[in-house]
């Protein structure tokens, strides 16, 4: 054995470059996978630190003790506690200070006119408490507010606007208030939390723009006196607090908070990389495999004379296992260097691109360092371990032979194998999006698919890589028939290369179907549902925004140019039980504006105590027209609603509709998410939408778009998402790249004497430069034309999948200029992949390459 592991480190000495790309490639995955971890428990420390910072000097909150949840959503609505409870809670024994907290949403105007966020972190509005240990922002600079009109915001909103103190500017509350900037405040010490912007007003001014009524808050926020510790404090106010109230000590409100976050963004955000680490390491294994797999093939004879000479098979595995383990200890050691680096970049990248990263050093813990490290050795051994078996089974009198043949690609038991999976993947996924819908056999039959991929690779490329190199011959001659040629050598060996490519490509095109699907159904969804000319909306993604005034539908309505203009509110109630999302709105101009299918009932005599239902929800919820339902709203009111009407479709107008009278008496803070507008006959697009766009500016200045550009508008998340899925995929395909190199330089090291030979009868070095680059481009080829039939296809499966999970219909959509991209950049790769490799072929010596054995 110990002979064994003297010639592994005696192998490794002499071929150091041999297992550079594995080195490298197994470095790239644990170093992106160790960097996720720790930069996930460093976002996560920071925001503990932040909300105890924030809220450290409130030791209780009462609020609602009732929330009512919709789907889809992760954080409950909760009803306002009347703000008289403040003069009980500061007479309770214990009890220091208590002060009214309330929160709404709130937008305001930068200097150049804009809105400051909305595009997902939520941007709020509130009471800017004057107890400093019960607010949970810290005055930086400037004054409190005093009287009607004037504001404190945080740091980072006032910077990212260009506001300063004494600047007069809109907030959209969602009517446009006009405030003048008096001060500027911190949170936890940072200038914001994350991207939520804050805006703290008078008491007065709270009440009157951001709850129905006055004397009501979202909670109430307590101080307890020397001594009270935070249980015993909830334990003194719970006796005093009227039913459907509740007190939470401080410490559990803030640890709420914190999991909101992590709910919400963190666990989201470090669950994406993850994922992209893990495709990262799969690409990994297809490079770090072919790598000792050519090693393997090219030590036979060596092999095969040690075993001649008396090794056992095992010294022989261990000696090649060995060799794998110190690349994998070492590159992954390196790869947790390198995750500890990319951490540290990202917390001073985050800053720079408008995402404060919490202060405070980098959170390195045990699990951050060991699972990465014991990740990147099991894959390293992992992907060794068939080569390495190989090794061991390599016959003595293999010495005697000059060369193997390869003709696995010929295999008629692989090519069995691989049509049987190709078989059954096809069946179980016909069976998860056609016949039962269900997205996980849809996952069992895309997984088949790609093991059918691996397995028939060899057994296509040969057909593929002289298919796609057919035009070399005319084109490149000599020099392009050698390229084929060379490809075609061991289809199992170009199979390999071409895998890792072929994933990061199939990965990129599934994005780049399903994102294209996205964008077609909505465009789907507007031309089916939309009947109106033009909408104005507010963000179509995230928390953000406050919202459009519901008096803007009324106005716009009055105009002469337009028929008709209907705003779209939003409510939650329970009904029969369940929380659902309600559609407050006038059902009738509804009904005139949107495609609602078939109606059955009637929306015009909804009043103050009917409800409208798509025909879904009603199956689901066994109504029909004359039914009850019950409903139940966040203030504790319980109502019977008759159902007046079931319509067939709810993609834009949602499942439940209800009157603005019959939500009047429940409501919070009151808003529109969008407001429909047609036209009068005659009457231009242009025309019709200069004089909306006039009236919008009295009501803060929202987004006023034609129907096209609303469509387009609300799938710009789609863009954003495929934007951050081809930045985190080029590290997949740098890996790849790092194996197609890695390849081609040890397929150069055993045809060093064909390539002197082929330069003794006249080949230039710029021929062979171009050989060898060829011969990448088409290994790269035959990996991108895979990778995008089965990412087409695995799109095709998403699509259809989410289709059948999900009450909407989505649309199938193949983008080809976006493919034609992806093609064209793993060509491109292959090329980039070829250089190294092409410039040291051209650099052997003629004479000493044709005495090489």
């Amino acid at each position: 054995m110990n002979a064994a592991l003297r010639l592994s480190a005696s192998s490794l000495r002499s071929h150091k470059r041999r297992f550079a790309g594995t080195f490298f490639a197994v470095l790239l995955g644990v170093a992106f996978l160790a960097g996720t971890l720790v930069m996930g428990d460093t976002l996560r420390a920071g925001f503990d630190t932040m909300f105890g910072n924030a809220t450290k000097g409130t030791d209780a909150v009462v609020r609602s003790a009732d929330t009512i949840t919709t789907l889809g959503e992760s954080q409950g609505v909760r009803a306002p506690v009347d703000t008289d409870l403040v003069n009980s809670i500061e007479r309770t024994p214990g009890v220091a200070a208590a002060a009214p907290d309330i929160q709404g949403a709130g937008q305001l105007i930068g200097s150049d006119g804009k809105p400051i966020g909305g595009q997902g972190p939520p941007t709020l509005a509130g009471n800017w408490i004057d107890d400093p240990k019960l607010n949970a922002y810290r005055l930086a600079e400037g004054r409190a507010p005093s009287k009607s009109g004037e504001v404190v915001v945080n740091r980072g909103a006032a910077e990212k606007g260009d506001l300063k103190i004494g600047d007069t500017t809109v907030l959209r509350t969602p009517d446009p208030v006009q405030v003048t900037i008096v001060g500027l405040a911190t949170f936890g010490g940072e200038d914001g939390m994350a991207q939520v912007t804050f805006t703290g007003m008078t008491q007065a001014d709270a009440e009157k723009y951001l709850t129905a009524k006055p004397g009501e808050a979202a909670s109430i926020r307590v101080r307890a006196g020397p001594g009270v510790g935070q249980d015993e404090l909830v334990s003194d106010l719970t006796p005093v607090l009227p039913k459907g109230v509740e007190a939470i000590s401080g410490q559990e409100s803030a640890q709420e908070n914190t999991d909101m976050i992590s709910s919400q963004f963190l666990t989201v955000f470090t669950t994406l990389l993850l994922v992209f680490s893990g495709i990262a390491l799969l690409v990994a294994t297809f490079s770090i495999h072919n790598t000792f797999a050519i090693v393997v093939a090219q030590r036979t004879r060596e092999n095969a004379l040690l075993r001649a000479l008396g090794a056992s098979r095992r010294q022989v595995t261990v000696s090649t296992l060995a060799e794998a383990s110190v690349v994998a200890v070492t590159a992954s050691a390196a790869g947790l260097l390198g995750g500890i680096g990319i951490a540290a970049g990202l917390q001073a990248l985050f800053p720079a691109i408008g995402f404060p990263f919490p202060e405070g050093d980098l959170v390195i813990s045990a699990l951050s360092m060991v699972l990465p490290l014991g990740v990147g050795v099991v894959v390293c051994l992992g992907s060794a371990l068939l080569p390495a078996a190989r090794a061991g089974r390599t016959a003595p009198l293999a010495a005697l032979r000059e060369t193997a043949v390869d003709g696995s690609g010929a295999s008629r038991g692989r090519a069995a194998v691989g049509g049987g999976l190709a078989a059954l993947a096809v069946g179980v996924t016909l069976t998860g999006v056609l016949l039962t819908p269900s997205l996980w056999l849809a996952g069992l039959g895309a997984v088949l698919a790609l093991a059918a991929f691996v397995v028939l690779g060899p057994v296509a490329s040969s057909t593929a890589v002289r298919v796609l190199g057919a035009p070399l011959d005319k084109l490149r001659g000599v020099t392009g028939g050698l390229a084929r040629r060379n490809a075609l050598r061991s289809p199992k060996r170009t199979a390999a290369t071409a895998g890792a490519l072929m994933i990061g490509v199939a990965v990129v095109s599934l994005f780049t179907v399903f994102g294209a699907s996205l964008k077609a159904t909505m465009d789907q969804t507007v031309s089916r549902s939309f009947a109106g000319d033009i909408a104005v909306s507010t963000p179509s993604f995230g928390a953000g925004g406050s919202g459009l005034s519901p008096g803007l539908a009324p106005a716009i309505a009055g105009q002469p140019t337009v028929e008709h203009a209907v705003g779209l509110g939003k409510g939650v109630a329970e009904v029969n039980g369940k929380g659902r999302a309600l559609t407050v709105t006038d059902p009738v101009t509804l009904g005139k504006v949107f495609d609602l299918g078939d109606v059955h009932g009637s929306l015009n005599d909804l009043g103050p105590d009917g409800i409208a239902i798509t025909r879904t929800e009603a199956d689901k919820q066994h109504l029909v027209t004359g039914d009850t339902a019950r409903l139940a709203f966040t203030d504790g009111q319980k109502a019977d609603f008759t159902v007046r009407a079931v319509y067939g479709r709810s993609e834009l107008a949602g499942d439940y509709v209800i009157t603005r009278a019959a939500w009047a008496p429940h409501r919070t803070q009151d808003s529109d998410t969008l407001v429909a507008v047609s036209f009068k006959d005659g009457v231009s697009t242009a025309e019709g939408k200069a004089a909306v766009e006039k009236v919008a500016e009295r009501y803060g200045n929202p987004e006023v778009q034609t129907r096209d550009e609303y469509a387009q508008s609300s799938a710009g998340g789609i863009d954003m998402m495929l934007t951050l899925v081809y930045a985190l995929l080029a590290l997949a395909v740098l890996i790849a790249l790092l194996g197609i190199a890695n390849t081609l330089t040890l397929a150069i090291h055993e045809r060093t004497r064909e390539l002197g030979l082929l330069r003794a009868v006249g080949q230039t070095r710029a021929q062979l430069r171009a050989m060898v680059r060829w011969e990448s481009v088409l290994v790269a080829a035959f990996g991108t034309a895979g990778g995008l039939a089965l990412g087409a296809f695995l799109g095709w499966v998403l699509v259809e999948a989410s289709d059948g999970a999900s009450d909407s219909d989505f649309a199938f959509a193949i983008p080809p200029l976006r493919l034609v991209v992806v093609a064209l950049v793993g060509l491109a790769a292959g090329a980039l992949a070829g250089l190294r490799p092409a410039r040291r072929a051209a650099r052997l010596d003629v004479l000493r390459a044709i005495a090489t054995e």
